[in-house]
């Protein structure tokens, strides 16, 4: 089948169930595997190039919602008669369910089967050793610094921070995402912030951007080791990939 993939976390879906050799095209920002860079590029998830959608002849897209204003793409692809699924995971279940999804609608069940089973092994090994932890450090995720947002109770990352025995400090807001301020961070007391800011390499971020914010010393950190730059493709899309953060997760807070 020719399969055509419109936002990285549906091209990392592609490679985690074994079938990337399928695409035959991707959108620009999908920058994993690096076997991807060799596909011709059909423009930002924002803003799909259509046109050059429909001259690959694809059997099968894979649209999204992860982003506000994909919806376009989905619309645009209705109207044009191109065949196609639509993935919206919000948490690590979801995750788990579209690899069944995107498996079956690409006649490929048995990848699909083997995938899941892969996917949740991960998160039970991890989850054994986060519920024989004796400490739970409070973690403050930032998604991004000016106006500040952080992930709230209905997140994969309150997930994670729960599989790797520790604790989102904003897990009792009802929200996917909650646009908050500092005040508001320092008065929960993490013991760790998360920086994973959305589409910012790791290489661009600087702790000094949280330490120079008004009243950062009343967090008493012992060092600047609690907070962490964490790669924001690990932590920040909706795909397999975020179990590479979770463990990754688990060893920084706890080793």
């Amino acid at each position: 089948m020719r399969v055509i993939s419109l936002c990285p976390s549906n091209t990392e879906i592609m490679e985690f169930l074994g079938l990337s050799n399928l695409l035959v095209g991707v959108d620009d920002f999908s920058d994993w595997p690096v076997s991807m860079a060799n596909l011709p590029r059909l423009g930002p998830d924002l803003s799909i190039n259509m046109d050059l959608v429909e001259e690959l002849k694809p059997d099968m897209v894979l649209a999204s919602l992860s982003v506000p204003g994909m919806e376009k793409n989905v619309e645009a692809l209705k109207e044009r008669g191109i065949p196609h699924i639509v993935l919206n995971p919000q948490s690590l279940s979801d995750i788990e369910e579209d690899l069944m999804k995107t498996a079956e609608a690409l006649q490929q069940r048995e990848c699909g089967i083997e995938a899941a089973k892969r996917f949740r092994y991960r998160i039970e090994k991890v989850k054994e050793r986060g519920l024989m932890t004796q400490d739970r450090p409070a973690l403050y995720w930032e998604w991004w610094p000016k106006p500040i947002f952080t992930p709230g109770k209905i997140n994969w990352l309150t997930e994670i921070s729960e599989i790797a025995g520790a604790r989102n400090i904003f897990d009792d807001v009802e929200l996917a995402s909650v646009q908050t301020d500092w005040e508001d961070v320092l008065t929960r007391k993490p013991d760790f912030i998360c920086l994973a800011w959305v589409g910012v390499r790791k290489s661009k971020v600087q702790k000094s951007v949280v330490t120079k914010r008004q009243g950062f010393e009343k967090l008493d950190f012992k060092s600047e080791s609690q907070i962490l730059i964490l790669e924001e493709e690990l932590y920040c899309r909706p795909s397999p990939r975020l179990l590479d953060g979770l463990e990754k997760l688990y060893k920084i807070i706890h080793l």
